[in-house]
């Protein structure tokens, strides 16, 4: 029988209580996700479990394979930057698409490390194993989606071809390109307004 001790609130709780199978699974994967924004090359069970706090047979319970559990962390690096594209198109679209918003919208992405660690992560991983490519890509599928409402499909293609470049800057030089020059660039590639064409 387990002893219950109380909790600071009058109720008791059980001094070993069940285990959260989920928690403990999201955790693992979190913590997979993290080590490889970090420079994930020598991701293995026991780093990841000690970034879990959980035992070294957790991480093997749940992921058979190391390339199971890389890509469990490669999915939630993917999921989140789809989050973040989604508030970035909520965002454009209410600026009608203005390039200078656009750009904005950018330079804020390309500024947050993590975010710019995750597309490297994600692209690193997909130059490694082509299988993973679909996930790598959606980040740029996503950009295509959100410029085409405001450039044909050909441009909408070259501005996310320019994002990932400035990805890639921001990755090897720690920030991004100055806001004002991601305007210049992005205005030059949209070209006129649609109004004006």
């Amino acid at each position: 029988m387990m002893a219950a001790v109380p909790d600071g609130t009058g109720q008791t709780t059980a001094t070993r209580g069940r285990r959260d199978p989920g928690a403990r699974r999201q955790a693992i994967v979190r913590a997979a996700s993290d080590l490889l924004v970090e420079g994930g090359g020598d991701l293995t069970h026991r780093r990841v479990a000690e970034r879990a706090d959980v035992p070294l047979g957790a991480t093997t319970y749940y992921f058979s394979s190391l390339d199971e559990l890389r890509e469990a962390g490669l999915e939630l690096l993917a999921t989140e930057l789809d989050e973040a594209l989604a508030e970035m198109r909520q965002e454009a679209a209410e600026s009608s698409g203005d390039p200078e918003v656009l750009a904005s919208l950018l330079h804020d992405y390309l500024s947050d490390q993590n975010q710019v660690r995750a597309d490297a992560a994600l692209y690193g991983a997909a130059i490694q194993r082509p299988e993973l490519r679909a996930l790598a890509l959606r980040w740029f599928d996503g950009v295509v989606e959100l410029l085409s409402d405001w450039a044909d499909p050909a441009t909408a293609q070259l501005l996310a071809v320019f994002a990932d470049g400035a990805c890639l800057h921001a990755t090897f030089h720690g920030q991004p390109l100055d806001r004002a020059a991601i305007a210049r660039a992005m205005t030059a590639l949209m070209g006129p307004a649609k109004d004006e064409r």
